[in-house]
């Protein structure tokens, strides 16, 4: 008898590992698709990038933007520019405009893909609507930023070397997933400056060569705002930026990353923040850090002050 009862237990516990297996791979079989398709592109899925590349082709390919929206989703969506002509590696920003047509906030995810497929895995969006779930406001119109890049290696594939247009196709549906949802009216030119959404930003585009309190590729960035240029210690700086003769405010600061080559030739910096509103909020971080680092500084100065000195302070 415990030997027919071992016999069925060698056939029953694989049946049932092989089941609970099975129910794993459905139940999480959409996030399994959605990381296969971000690594390798299929099905015109685009990639996200953190930064932009070093390196610009002559090269240039044709987008073409598409918008949609599902029916229950009383939306106005569309490109703000139907085509654009972009350098293979450059970095370029487009918009597209949304509307709430109707009377109550909703919130609203964008699908996307690009065409044809295999271009998917050379388009690089660095900033996009489509990462978040995105909340517009009763009658609210916003014009939203899309910052990307076609990486040049999509010139040297024997099957995408033809290719010199692509179409970058966004759907957007409700959503239920309203308490992450961000505000697009973040993107209104009126809006306060965010720290909050610059530490975000800072962390996505700038901290892979930049840290607040040390030197890394790029020079630290602590104490930025009301330093000269080209002065954090132990930083081997350009000769550009060592001679030049300006200091970091909101305004010099937003157009050095604006166009870092144009404001200050022969520099090192090759990659900028195209759209504005991420400069600005970005700013607030920077400016908002600035003032802890003055701040420790003084406190470290005052602990550092012996006792006599204070005395006879």
């Amino acid at each position: 008898m415990n030997q027919q009862r071992r016999k069925n237990l060698c056939v029953v516990v694989p049946c049932l590992a092989f089941i609970a297996f099975m129910v794993g791979v459905v139940a999480y079989s959409p996030t399994l698709y959605r990381l296969f398709c971000a690594a390798t592109g299929f099905g015109g899925t685009t990639q996200r990038a953190l930064a932009g590349t070093d390196t610009v082709s002559d090269r240039t390919v044709t987008v073409q933007f598409d918008s949609n929206v599902a029916p229950d989703l009383p939306w106005r969506f569309e490109p703000a520019q139907r085509e654009v002509s972009v350098r293979l590696g450059e970095q370029k920003l487009v918009f597209f405009t949304a509307e709430n047509l109707s009377d109550k906030a909703i919130v609203g995810h964008a699908t996307f893909n690009v065409t044809p497929d295999t271009a998917g895995i050379y388009f690089n969006k660095i900033q996009c609507f489509c990462f978040d779930d995105e909340r517009l406001e009763a009658h609210e119109k916003v014009d939203m930023p899309v910052v990307f890049f076609v990486d040049p290696a999509l010139a040297g594939n024997a099957e995408t070397a033809g290719i010199h247009t692509i179409t970058l196709s966004y759907t957007f549906f409700r959503s239920t997933n309203s308490d992450k949802a961000k505000d697009l009216s973040r993107f209104v030119a009126t809006s306060a400056p965010d720290a909050r959404r610059g530490r975000e930003l800072f962390a996505q585009q700038c901290a892979g060569c930049h840290d607040v309190d040390a030197n890394k590729a790029g020079p630290m960035l602590g104490g930025v705002v009301g330093r000269k240029a080209g002065s954090a210690p132990g930083y081997n700086y350009s000769a550009a930026l060592r001679s030049a003769a300006l200091t970091w405010s909101a305004d010099t600061l937003d157009r050095w990353l604006a166009d870092p080559r144009e404001f200050v030739a022969d520099m090192k910096m090759p990659v900028p923040v195209l759209d504005a509103s991420a400069r600005r909020d970005i700013i607030a971080y920077l400016e908002m850090e600035s003032v802890r680092s003055s701040d420790h500084a003084g406190n470290r100065s005052v602990a550092e002050t012996s006792p006599d000195q204070h005395q006879k302070e």
